[in-house]
């Protein structure tokens, strides 16, 4: 049984498991802790051979002997209730990437830390500019647009939400584009609701609906009333706190001049 420490925000995970798989995928996808660590918060063990490979998103989630059970073809979490401890049963990397994911959002959103939002998010001018959309609006090529630019997230984005400030840390759970070192969290400056077009434009967006757009780009697996309070209160603190636009782009780069 190997344990391996990794960091995602500002939280230490321990990880067990005796899967070479799963050991090659944290290795190559999440920031290592190496000095002594006396606590984490999160305990996690990871056990492979469940279940057939992806077959579609549908998770269903049940209370059993006190735990919160969350249940994909490819995957089995059996979580305490404040998801501070948990065994996920995993069939393959997949199904091992979307366990952590469901795991570490629905911790930080019981915990009222903050959320992970279907989205891409890019450095500008030390800022934080997160790009979100329906399917196929153009998150990924947003993304690949704005390099050489220091990319915080392809797919989801993690952002912690307090009434002091609204922090976008770098975010392991990538879809093409990988990260190749650490970055401090980063001030969010604005959120884009994208739509590809021929003329570039950005326009102001009401805060209103901005929230709505943003709804259901929560990575979250609703099952809890209090949990689903939390994110309706991140999520007008952060559309509050942060302004927001529709961004209409071009494939190509010249949309930063709006942005800068």
């Amino acid at each position: 049984m190997n344990d391996n420490y990794i960091c995602i925000g500002d939280h230490t995970l321990e990880i067990s498991s005796k899967s070479a798989i799963v050991n090659k995928f944290l290795s190559e996808n999440f920031e290592p802790i190496f000095e002594s660590i006396d606590y984490s918060n999160i305990k996690i063990e990871i056990i492979e051979t469940y279940g057939t490979p992806f077959i579609d998103y549908n998770v269903y989630i049940t209370k059993e002997n006190g735990k919160t059970i969350f249940r994909r073809s490819d995957y089995l979490i059996e979580a305490e209730t404040d998801y501070s401890s948990a065994t996920i049963f995993i069939n393959n990397e997949l199904a091992l990437k979307h366990a952590l994911m469901n795991l570490y959002s629905s911790y930080i959103v019981y915990h009222n830390w903050g959320l992970l939002i279907h989205s891409s998010c890019v450095i500008e001018n030390e800022k934080a500019h997160i790009f979100a959309g329906h399917s196929g609006a153009g998150k990924s090529t947003a993304a690949r647009l704005s390099h050489p630019r220091e990319l915080l997230s392809d797919e989801a984005t993690l952002v912690k939400i307090t009434s002091d400030e609204i922090l976008v840390y770098n975010s392991p759970f990538r879809s093409d584009i990988t990260s190749n070192e650490y970055m401090d969290p980063t001030p969010l400056a604005s959120i884009q609701i994208l739509h590809q077009s021929l003329q570039n434009k950005r326009v102001n967006m009401k805060k209103s609906d901005a929230y709505i757009h943003l709804m259901d780009k929560v990575f979250y697996w609703a099952h809890d009333p209090n949990e689903t309070k939390n994110i309706m209160e991140l999520l007008r603190t952060l559309v509050d706190r942060v302004p927001n636009f529709e961004l209409y782009f071009k494939k190509d780069d010249t949309f930063w001049e709006l942005i800068s």
